[in-house]
């Protein structure tokens, strides 16, 4: 027996009776559910920090579009707040590093 304790992809309980196991689940609903979003969200992130993998990139992606929907955030409103601090801040496209402020 494996603990897991942790949001999975939908799917993921069907592939484990597939492999003749046994997955003990419960579907997570409002905090919770928000709560285990942002908790996988710092996972899949340490994961494409780890490998560098588009795959884990794309997992970030995904994650961070289930937030966007669980928050009810418009994804068009979302992009335009991105947008409108990389106006006024800039992007992350130069690579400057800060490295302290004397």
């Amino acid at each position: 027996m494996t603990e897991y304790d942790k949001l999975v992809r939908d799917d993921i309980p069907e592939i484990i009776r597939a492999n003749d196991e046994r997955p003990v689940t419960h579907v997570a609903e409002g905090d919770e559910y928000r709560e285990r979003l942002r908790e996988k969200l710092f996972e899949e992130a340490a994961e494409f920090r780890e490998s560098g993998d588009p795959e884990e990139l794309a997992d970030v992606l995904a994650v961070v579009a289930a937030i966007r929907d669980a928050e009810g955030f418009d994804a068009e409103e979302i992009d335009r707040l991105r947008e409108e601090k990389a106006d006024e801040r800039g992007g992350f496209e130069d690579g400057v590093v800060l490295e302290r402020v004397e």
